[in-house]
């Protein structure tokens, strides 16, 4: 759990993120009690799984936007507009995911009965709306100017990251050829799309995850995609820790970065051709092994630059929002 303190500074920096943080981890609750008392199964899966990891995910989203937030203090009616639309939105989304886990179906895909399908193009719209909300975060976040300035580069960065992973999403909604020939055959569509490439979702899948153990899973580009924005701040801070330049956590920094997006793209490539992610080819492998390789051979060379007072340059995308820094010398 959060401290009170820090949870007072977020509640003030943005109530509605903060509130519907706290109201998903409580929602947790009902979805472990569900987890021990429910048997039911829904593709493949105990029927209360789903809900419980969404709960958990929403929560760490919505706590860390909050966080965000706090960087953008001139930023007011972007933080209120999208703080309220993401609040409203993620209650939705959640909500409709435990109404089908306490019906017994699912709630992803499922275009099976008027509600079933009226529920699945709300909950894509209102993604679509909130990847929108994003987007208007990671403007403000390339606009923004930093103290520190590793920081402020892997806030952008894993925004950025961020939007493009929960795109992902989309390449999850189209029918598969099999469930089109079943509603030719049918002529009643009742499932769209799949999470599970080259065979039906719900086969084994690693514990707690549900991830395929045989074929590829766009859930694992997508999960690791969406956690950008958690994972290079951290980063980030842990590089400032450390004694040495801003000129020198900014360069491993923007390593660190780049190296998680190959990453990301690594996986998304590997699950379109339905292979499973603890399951790689001699080719992935060998994909893997280099990303590895050439991931520790820059951050090495990024590590051993000189600390001198240096421009960083922010390149196209910075410069078309107006963006430059001059890192801070080293520390004493």
């Amino acid at each position: 759990m959060l401290p009170m303190t820090t949870l007072r500074r977020l509640y003030t920096t943005d109530a509605p993120l903060t509130v519907t943080g706290v109201l998903m981890a409580a929602a947790l609750i009902p979805a472990l009690a569900g987890l021990w008392l429910d048997p039911r199964v829904i593709t493949g899966a105990p029927a209360w799984l789903k809900p419980a990891k969404f709960a958990v995910s929403t929560a760490i989203y919505l706590v860390t936007l909050a966080w965000i937030f706090t960087y953008l203090p001139e930023w007011v009616r972007t933080r209120r507009i999208v703080g309220w639309a993401t609040a409203v939105i993620l209650i939705v989304e959640v909500g409709a995911i435990y109404l089908q886990a306490w019906r017994g179906t699912t709630s992803h895909f499922n275009v099976g009965a008027p509600l079933d399908a009226a529920l699945f193009a709300a909950m894509g719209i209102g993604i679509v709306m909130q990847v929108l909300a994003s987007v208007a975060v990671a403007v403000a976040l390339w606009r923004q100017r930093f103290s520190d300035a590793a920081l402020g580069w892997a806030l952008r960065l894993g925004m950025t990251v961020s939007i493009v992973g929960a795109s992902t999403g989309g390449l999850m909604t189209k029918p598969t050829a099999a469930q089109l020939a079943d509603a030719r055959a049918t002529h009643r569509m009742t499932v769209a799309g799949a999470h599970t490439v080259g065979a039906p979702d719900g086969e084994p899948g690693l514990p707690g995850t549900g991830w395929s153990l045989s074929h590829g899973d766009l859930r694992v580009p997508h999960f690791l995609g969406l956690h950008a924005m958690q994972v290079l701040p951290v980063v980030a801070l842990l590089l400032t820790r450390r004694r040495g330049s801003d000129a020198r956590a900014v360069r491993l920094t923007c390593v660190a970065a780049g190296s998680y997006f190959a990453l990301f793209a690594l996986l998304l490539v590997q699950a379109l051709s339905g292979e499973s992610v603890v399951a790689p080819s001699p080719m992935f492998l060998s994909a893997f092994t280099i990303w590895a390789v050439a991931t520790a051979i820059i951050a090495a060379g990024a590590a051993r630059s000189a600390n001198a007072d240096v421009h960083v340059r922010p390149g196209w995308l910075a410069r078309v929002f107006g963006l430059a820094h001059r890192v801070r010398p080293a520390r004493t």
